[in-house]
């Protein structure tokens, strides 16, 4: 019996679609935290709609990571900004002070996928 190398290769549409996603995540992340340049929610829920679409397809893959993480960082952030909402409506200045805390949390968490995707690794769990 002989023992052959098979080389697969990665899978550069699966890696495409998890560009599209973080630039669609990235488009979101600068609005969030740039004053006056509010996007819309769409491109969020898009780039999130792929995420879990294409998840099955990154399975036991390093990509599986980043989809993981993009789904995960739209969840918590969508999270925290209902928890906080309410300090919206009582106080502006602390509302506005807990929204751009979270949306730089967020954008971090787009660029440093990025960071790691173009680098052909994955994202940890924490």
């Amino acid at each position: 019996m002989r023992d052959d190398i098979v080389t697969i290769e990665p899978d550069e549409g699966l890696k495409t679609w998890g560009w599209v996603s973080y630039l669609l995540h990235l488009v979101v992340a600068v609005a969030a935290v740039l004053p006056g340049a509010q996007v819309s929610i769409a491109l969020l829920v898009v780039a999130l709609v792929i995420d879990l679409v294409k998840r099955g397809d990154a399975a036991n893959t390093w990509q599986a990571s980043h989809f993981s993480w993009r789904i995960r960082s739209v969840i918590w952030a969508g999270v925290l900004y209902l928890l906080t909402s309410w300090l919206w409506l009582l106080f502006i200045v602390p509302g506005w002070i807990a929204w751009g805390l979270i949306s730089v949390w967020f954008l971090y968490r787009i660029v440093k996928g990025m960071v790691r995707m173009n680098a052909g690794r994955s994202v940890e769990a924490a």
